[in-house]
């Protein structure tokens, strides 16, 4: 997959910045293709020329995988698949629920509390 972007495609969602329409592609294209943890994925300079947008756009958006723990950003390196792929739609989950959490005006402790109860 390092050798070329193809996969990525941009994620189209209500209200969704351009970065995590980006990070939400990738995340598509984790799930969706065949990879495994240690593969090397496209640069965000590949991954930007191939979508049109910004290099930053695109190095925001693998920051974002990197805070979920699902790509290990290396200066010099294209980014590393860090979590099986099958985890990558419990992430999404995991953001969409958080985001409207935030829109429904309920705090981190509130939201815990509430998967917890259901758990």
């Amino acid at each position: 997959m390092s050798d070329s972007p193809a996969g990525v495609t941009l994620s189209f969602g209500d209200g969704a910045t351009l970065h995590e329409r980006v990070a939400a592609g990738l995340r598509r294209t984790l799930r969706d293709e065949e990879v495994q943890p240690g593969m090397e994925l496209p640069t965000a300079g590949q991954v930007a020329e191939h979508l049109g947008v910004n290099v930053n756009t695109a190095l925001r958006a693998y920051r974002a995988l990197a805070s979920e723990g699902l790509v290990e950003l290396r200066r010099g390196h294209g980014p590393r698949v860090l979590q099986p792929p099958e985890m990558v739609r419990v992430h999404e989950l995991a953001n969409e629920l958080a985001r409207e959490a935030a829109r429904q005006g309920l705090s981190r402790g509130e939201l815990v509390a509430l998967v917890l109860d259901h758990g």
